[in-house]
């Protein structure tokens, strides 16, 4: 039994992580050459993965249920805790907000185009909110199962793509040196973005149980797999064009285009598409069941049917009102997303753990690295925080 949580912990970790955004990957990335993008996409990687170990190492001196609005309180007293509920908040409301619009726009075309009916954007927002909903609300073991089918058939249509594509890439266009090396700060906060999964981790925590062994491994290995399937569609991506041609593709819709040109076949913008249905089905998953445990701490709210009802109004209520009503609201927040996962992901679990290794109980895991470890981690949270003031000022491009 523990064992199939495990793998299907890991799936979400990995499922929550591949969003919609790796698409973008290419994109920001275009002018840095594929050695450099590699270099940032690895780098991110280890501190994503470092700081979600900071994050089990609290972990095992809480509840199984505790949250980061628990964590922040025991270790950062109230500030802590305001400053973490703020950021888990803002981060995914808006990215449920994102989701909702987004994927009910590609279910309602789907179903107009299926079933031969003109029904409204909004009501392809509603049915998805509402599926995504039942299957988070009826619990974690739900949303494992769906979850693993969703990122099999993500898997397969992978593959189908990188069988399509891989026989386009050239091996010069791999070795391309940087157009211009300022672009590289205009790319960290979109490659960080693309490795965010930390909100999920309560959940997994208490779904697996306090084994920080297992989670240690899920953790890990859940993180690997983006990274291995990101490094392959950077191979393929920036394989297929010059970094000048990447630089030339007017957004998602044309670095598409391109590709589905050079390998002349219109299947290659159909499996992007699915790939992209899928890959934000299993991100909003993740997103909202890591929501939904939250509220469920934040409110003290139980395992009962009434009380998961209540605690899924709270989570799914807003960002569909946000959707339908306010989409601006949450297009300029997704604008500060990088901002906020810096607190989240890196700033609190460094600032919780540093305190707690300071207290009296030093008994149990600890990750490796002492306080140069933590320090480092910080320093790169600064670093992703100023290229996205520097992009929100204007200062470099903002691309992705």
């Amino acid at each position: 039994m523990l064992k199939n949580k495990t793998i299907g912990s890991m799936l979400i970790v990995a499922g929550t992580t591949i969003g919609a955004g790796m698409l973008a990957l290419p994109i920001a990335s275009a002018g840095l050459g594929f050695t450099t993008a590699l270099a940032l996409i690895i780098s991110t990687w280890a501190l994503m993965t470092y700081t979600a170990l900071l994050m089990l190492e609290l972990h095992q001196h809480a509840d199984r249920d505790a949250t980061l609005n628990t964590l922040a309180k025991s270790w950062l007293g109230k500030r802590g805790q305001y400053l973490a509920n703020f950021s888990v908040m803002f981060l995914f409301y808006a990215l449920c907000a994102a989701y909702i619009a987004g994927g009910g726009a590609q279910l309602q075309e789907k179903i107009n185009t299926g079933f031969n009916l003109t029904i409204a954007p909004q009501v392809g927002s509603l049915i998805l909110a509402i599926v995504i909903g039942t299957v988070v609300t009826l619990g974690t073991s739900k949303v494992d199962k769906l979850n693993r089918v969703l990122f099999s058939v993500k898997i397969v249509v992978l593959a189908s793509l990188f069988y399509m594509l891989t026989p386009y890439v050239h091996g010069q266009h791999l070795l391309e040196m940087p157009i211009e090396q300022g672009l590289i700060l205009s790319a960290i906060p979109v490659v960080f973005t693309s490795f965010g999964f930390h909100g999920s981790i309560p959940s997994i925590v208490k779904y697996v149980g306090l084994d920080i062994k297992t989670l240690r491994r899920v953790m890990i290995t859940g993180a690997a797999l983006p990274l291995v399937i990101y490094i392959f569609w950077q191979l393929i991506s920036q394989g297929m064009m010059s970094q000048a041609e990447l630089l030339t593709s007017t957004g998602l819709p044309g670095f598409v285009a391109s590709i589905a040109n050079i390998a002349n076949n219109s299947a290659v913008a159909t499996a992007v598409n699915l790939f992209a249905d899928l890959a934000l089905a299993t991100s909003f998953l993740g997103v909202s069941l890591g929501l939904f445990d939250f509220f469920a701490d934040a409110f003290k709210k139980g395992d009962g049917n009434k009380d998961r009802i209540k605690t899924a109004l709270i989570t799914f209520i807003p960002p569909l009102g946000f959707a339908l009503f306010y989409p601006q609201g949450f297009i300029m927040a997704l604008g500060y997303a990088a901002i906020a996962l810096v607190i989240l992901a890196v700033f609190l679990p460094v600032a919780m753990v540093y305190k707690q290794r300071g207290s009296s109980d030093k008994n149990g895991y600890a990750v490796r690295g002492g306080n140069i470890g933590l320090a480092v981690a910080a320093l790169c949270g600064v670093l992703i925080i100023g290229a996205q003031g520097l992009q929100m000022a204007g200062l470099i491009p903002a691309i992705g």
